[in-house]
């Protein structure tokens, strides 16, 4: 993988300011000895920005939740003997002065934490008057405003340098992911903020070091800025997540296989070709919405029929069976399950809100 020196990460401390950034380690500090032998690997394929979990939120007590700010002493002599930048996840105003205070370079704040306007209110003000890189991952739900909202609270605190960590979102639906991506929600939260640097999490979104090659190519065919992934000297053996940590050595062969594509070419018979199917998208993109016009028209129709008739909106059984027929048809089509389960998601979800105004005007 080439790097491209065309990187938003200027003033960010970073010797190298090219693209995409490269941040690994394991996801939790367990040992010294753990850390510093990560490390010293990760040093020498080239990472820049070490990461370590110290204090893991858990779901539910009695599990592993980091060995706490002992941690960060481990972690500055990382710092300090391989000239890594250091990063770690804050979860409270406690974190984030025990941070501060061991010389953490970057920190980033979790997906629950994200989730709590409270929480990222104190520590936005926690780090009012500080000059430190803050990294806000998505929320654990796909909520776009709240995760801007999370963004504006710690740039409303003066701090310059603020980056977001996609990281995937929660479902209840089985899929292959831990936590599905929903690339349409950062692609949106860019467009919103443009000058904000994304960084993928493939670890937490695939769940499994399988996925991590995959969503990380993914990623930077989005453009995206910098990658975080969880490095661990032994994954077997982890205290936390040890299913989607990779060896160093494992993520110096991810690495060596990603592609960096060009961001923009002056090519004229591209451009041609591009302008010529972009166009073709532009008319199916109508066809598109003439169409869920008329099939909304015909839920309309239906809405009416069961007022006259007294009968509720949802028929469950009904439902499922065309999701499972589309499901199939979208395969015989070369479409995912997982999109075209989302489209007809979308799409009953609108016909259920026109027949509920129907039934109750």
């Amino acid at each position: 993988m080439e790097k491209i020196n065309n990187s938003p990460f200027e003033g960010w401390g970073l010797s190298k300011q090219d693209r995409p950034v490269m941040i690994a380690g394991p996801c939790s500090a367990e040992s010294e000895e753990q850390v510093m032998d990560t490390a010293v690997q990760l040093k020498s394929i080239g990472v820049e920005v070490f990461r370590a979990g110290i204090w893991k939120p858990r779901t539910r007590p009695n599990q592993f939740e980091g060995v706490g700010s002992m941690g960060l002493e481990w972690m500055r002599r990382v710092q300090r003997e391989t000239g890594m930048k250091i990063s770690t996840e804050v979860g409270n105003v406690k974190h984030v002065y025990d941070a501060l205070r061991y010389g953490v370079d970057i920190i980033w704040i979790g997906a629950r934490t994200t989730a709590n306007p409270f929480a990222m209110q104190e520590i936005a003000d926690a780090l009012r008057g500080v000059d430190i890189p803050v990294l806000v991952k998505n929320p654990v739900n796909p909520d776009l405003n709240l995760w801007i909202g999370a963004i504006e609270r710690i740039k409303g605190a003066g701090i310059r340098h603020v980056g977001a960590i996609h990281r995937g979102f929660s479902t209840f639906d089985k899929t292959r992911y831990r936590n599905i991506p929903q690339w349409q929600l950062p692609i949106e939260l860019k467009q919103r903020i443009p000058e904000i640097p994304m960084i993928c999490d493939p670890s937490h979104m695939g769940g499994k070091k399988e996925l991590l090659q995959e969503i990380s190519q993914k990623a930077l065919d989005l453009n995206y800025d910098g990658l975080m992934i969880e490095s661990h000297c032994y994954p077997a053996i982890a205290k936390s997540d040890s299913e989607q940590q990779v060896t160093p050595a494992e993520l110096a062969a991810i690495i060596d296989k990603l592609i960096l594509r060009d961001v923009n070419t002056s090519n004229p018979l591209f451009l041609l070709t591009l302008d010529e199917l972009r166009q073709k998208i532009d008319i199916c993109d109508e066809k598109l919405i003439r169409i869920l016009h008329e099939r909304m028209s015909i839920s309309e129709t239906i809405g009416r029929y069961k007022k006259e008739n007294n009968i509720t909106i949802l028929q469950a059984g009904r439902w499922k069976d065309i999701v499972d027929k589309m499901v199939e048809k979208g395969k015989s089509n070369d479409l995912s399950e997982e999109f075209v389960s989302s489209v007809f998601k979308a799409i009953h979800q609108e016909s259920i809100n026109k027949q509920t105004t129907i039934m109750n005007n």
